[in-house]
């Protein structure tokens, strides 16, 4: 795998599907890879922060050090493609808005970033978080995958034998930051980070 080593600018985005610990862990794992991020743009549904507080029992996501935009702030620099955001990930991603996604109804900033990335051929992630799948959801996620997204179901592997929830949810995490040309030392099958 050919890793890029520009900094990357990258867009995460929180919606109100069950798995804030997903979120959690990728924006600790952000928080240290400076050498590799330029800049991290945030946005939360409220949802997201209602689930957050349930999941996690706390709103630490308000102590992060990046940039927090609002759920309708069609103002932030990711909400056009001139603002150079090579990534998003939207991170749990509920089938709500991946139907959104899917049919370009950009009703909020999470879904006009997801739009804008799509349009200008960049990297969008989406860690879906849903089970068992319905007909429609698995059509949604043809449709973005045929506009160049990528699928990331939020299913954690085993193989490197977790032994918290964080190092469970960080199997997850750990590929999508990989799928974002981000290099992190995690778990390869047939050797240890």
């Amino acid at each position: 795998m050919v890793i890029d080593m520009q900094k990357k600018k990258i867009v995460v985005a929180v919606t109100g599907a069950s798995g804030a610990l997903y979120a959690k862990v990728l924006l600790d794992k952000l928080l240290t890879l400076g050498d590799q991020i330029e800049e991290v743009a945030v946005v939360m549904s409220d949802n997201a922060k209602d689930v957050w507080k349930y999941e996690l029992g706390n709103e630490d996501y308000r102590t992060y050090p990046f940039r927090f935009f609002g759920k309708s702030d069609f103002m932030a620099p990711f909400a056009s493609g001139s603002a150079g955001f090579g990534h998003m990930v939207v991170c749990p991603c509920s089938m709500g808005t991946l139907a959104r996604i899917a049919q370009g109804i950009s009703s909020d900033l999470t879904s006009r970033a997801a739009d804008v990335i799509l349009k200008e051929r960049r990297k969008l992630v989406m860690v879906t978080r849903e089970t068992p799948l319905n007909h429609i959801h698995i059509q949604n996620m043809a449709t973005v995958t045929l506009a160049g997204a990528i699928v990331c179901p939020a299913s954690p592997s085993f193989y490197s034998l977790p032994k918290t929830f964080e190092e469970l949810a960080s199997t997850v995490v750990d590929r999508v930051l990989g799928l974002c040309d981000i290099q992190v030392a995690s778990y390869s099958w047939g050797q240890q980070p």
